[in-house]
């Protein structure tokens, strides 16, 4: 069982008993326009998310300005190839000054709004900004002083798993739990932008949530919405999707980010997946009780008098279902009818001799 399977994130309730909490993630899709940031927080409250998460930090707090070597992304197919880490981050990164009039705006909107901090400061920055939980990053989830810091605040901690080793996650997550985490997210991640279905694995979601002790939930880098469907079917209770405007706009992660259209489709079919979960079920449900009377069952299939044998032409196996079953088919071949009756005439025991 899980320890805390269902608690709350924002006033929102979280876990398997409720359907998926899809986060939209803003990252650096605000292309440095504060008026861009809003207007993404009111597209996401459009397209029904139930919550809209930043990313603090900045460039010197993340990396340092070293323009040569491993601080500058050679790897032609990466998606950031020709940059120096500085200059990447300087440009995605969300000024402090604008956290709380996204935050007042993500209110406003009914949204819940929080934040992956990325050092110790930016947790005790959004702390005073009253953020109602923390996010750790893939590319984080070593980072144990971090770890310890969000959840020392005792606010719920969701956690990408990204890149990490089974031992790396066992460290992390006896972290989270040492430092007084009670209500821990572990988030199945591919690290890779966009990243491939083929490389997603969701089927390890049940396993890392009954390894872990944890609710479980995807962070998604593929295109599209059908691998979080499949997550939901797999016991993901949290979705987390890059989000923007507009793709053509343009910005450092646009090119595998939602667009409105394309979230609402999320929320309504992960909703629509978790649905259809049910519980293990088997005979009609109350819905289907009325189309029972549209089963085959065993009807005279032609007039007959009293004292004819049922044979292969006048007894048959039709809708609708208020004769006799049809496994009782062969028992009825051969026997007689008591009294004259009607083609169309639903087969009864009293009926035969």
């Amino acid at each position: 069982m899980l320890s805390n399977p269902n608690f709350e994130i924002g006033g929102v309730p979280v876990g398997p008993a409720h359907p998926p909490f899809v986060i939209a993630e803003m990252s650096g899709n605000h292309n440095q326009s504060l008026e861009r940031a809003l207007a993404i927080v009111d597209a996401a409250a459009d397209a029904g998310a139930h919550a809209i998460k930043l990313q603090t930090y900045t460039a010197d707090s993340i990396t340092l300005d070293v323009r040569h070597g491993e601080f500058f992304v050679s790897d032609p197919d990466n998606l950031w190839a020709g940059r120096s880490l500085h200059n990447l981050y300087q440009q995605a990164h969300t000024p402090r000054e604008w956290h709380a009039p996204i935050f007042r705006r993500a209110r406003d909107r009914g949204l819940v709004c929080f934040s992956s901090p990325f050092d110790e400061e930016a947790v005790d920055f959004l702390q005073s900004l009253d953020a109602p939980a923390f996010k750790i990053a893939s590319f984080e989830n070593t980072h144990l002083p971090l770890i310890r810091k969000a959840a020392s605040t005792g606010k719920p901690l969701i956690m990408s798993t990204g890149m990490a080793t089974l031992g790396e996650l066992e460290e992390a997550v006896a972290t989270a739990r040492a430092a007084g985490c009670r209500d821990l997210v572990l988030l199945k991640c591919t690290s890779t932008y966009p990243a491939s279905p083929s490389t997603t694995h969701v089927r390890t979601i049940p396993h890392m949530r009954q390894l872990f002790d944890v609710a479980v939930g995807l962070s998604d880098h593929t295109m599209g919405v059908g691998v979080a469907v499949a997550a939901v079917a797999m016991g993901a209770c949290v979705v987390e999707k890059h989000f923007t405007l507009n793709r053509a706009d343009g910005g450092v992660d646009s090119s595998f980010s939602l667009e409105p259209a394309e979230l609402r489709l999320l929320v309504e079919e992960t909703r629509r997946a978790w649905d259809g979960l049910g519980s293990i079920h088997y005979g009609p449900t109350e819905a289907e009780k009325k189309s029972l009377a549209y089963r085959r069952s065993l009807y005279v299939g032609a007039d007959m008098q009293a004292g004819d044998m049922f044979d292969t032409t006048n007894l048959r196996i039709v809708r609708p279902g208020k004769g006799l079953a049809p496994r009782h088919f062969d028992q009825l071949l051969g026997r007689r009818v008591r009294r004259a009756v009607t083609k169309g005439t639903a087969v009864s025991w009293d009926l035969v001799d």
